[in-house]
């Protein structure tokens, strides 16, 4: 029953994010999205809507005492992460990922689509009493992403390849992207313990509602621009992919087990949800972020698609794996 929980669950939440790709993809092949519509798209996603959405996100799913609680449980992703950071790091230099891609690749092994994909995933098979844990895996992926993920693939940038970089002019917005002033001013507004009024709540909340459809959208857009045939499995792709469903979960479950031999009680429901939220698909925003530093695109989207079909798969293969650790 649990196996088929876990199909139906992620089947159920790959067909959603199909479909807004597939809208996406045919409003652009019938010419009803112009060329510039990609970079509003880009500009009103990162700006305004995703660090609304995060600091919406913050305050409803955490509290003061939460966020104290989730102190050891961090160690373990946190660990997990700079692991998967060295290993995807190595495997760049070692394939000889090309500029613009790199970014990407290394993305893939750590950071996921949490909230839309993770959430109703880690409900659906474990109930809300694993939401505690999940909360560790969604702070910890939140400060990944726009603390260290953001950065890999701004340097990523080919066009910047090559080139003598003004080292006197320090650009700031690279240092804190407005997703990451988002999450800080949720955190420091969290601490405080203010409240927000629930005309701003609602209306964040109202804004930061866009941040995934249209990012499939724009996945939608894009693959209309490339032709379906650009989704493919090269080498880099599939390296890719093996990081996010063989390396990431293979790192914690290590990881889990190393803690444990030492003597660490580790709840079931925290070892598994942690371990299951390492193999939910790569994030919905990556081809933007990779747009905006003149990356490739193209394989960005690739393996976001290709890691959400595979997603319906991979699931239940690893809860079979888990009730043996």
């Amino acid at each position: 029953m649990i196996v088929l929980a876990a199909f139906l669950t992620s089947l159920s939440s790959v067909g959603q994010i199909i479909l807004v790709i597939a809208l996406g993809y045919f409003l652009r092949r019938r010419g009803k999205f112009d060329d510039s519509f990609k970079g509003s798209i880009s500009f009103l996603i990162m700006n305004i809507a995703l660090p609304l959405s995060i600091f919406v996100s913050v305050l409803d799913n955490l509290t003061r005492d939460k966020l104290l609680g989730l102190s050891s449980g961090l160690i373990y992703v946190l660990i997990s992460f700079i692991t998967g950071y060295l290993v995807a790091w190595v495997l760049t230099k070692v394939l000889r990922v090309k500029a613009g891609r790199r970014g990407t690749f290394i993305n893939m092994f750590v950071n996921a689509n949490t909230i839309f994909v993770g959430l109703p995933l880690n409900i659906a098979l474990f109930g809300n009493v694993s939401l505690p844990y999940f909360l560790i895996y969604y702070v910890a992926n939140t400060v990944s992403t726009w603390a260290i993920g953001v950065f890999f693939i701004s340097n990523d940038d080919p066009t910047k390849h090559g080139k003598g970089q003004d080292s006197s002019k320090f650009n700031w917005k690279k240092l804190l992207p407005a997703p990451l002033v988002g999450f800080l001013i949720a955190l420091i507004w969290l601490l405080l313990g203010l409240p927000l009024p629930q005309f701003f709540d609602k209306t964040f909340s109202m804004v930061g509602g866009i941040v995934t459809p249209m990012s499939l959208i724009y996945i939608g857009i894009i693959l209309a621009d490339a032709g379906l045939k650009s989704i493919h499995f090269d080498r880099d792709t599939i390296f890719a992919l093996l990081g996010r469903f063989v390396v990431a979960p293979a790192i914690m479950i290590v990881i889990m087990m190393i803690f444990k031999n030492m003597g660490q009680g580790i709840p079931n429901i925290e070892q598994n949800t942690l371990i299951i939220q390492t193999a939910t698909p790569g994030l919905a925003v990556l081809p933007i972020l990779v747009g905006q530093s003149h990356g490739d695109v193209e394989y960005a989207t690739n393996v976001v698609t290709t890691s959400t079909v595979l997603f319906v798969v991979v699931v239940p293969i690893l809860m079979q794996i888990v009730r043996f650790i």
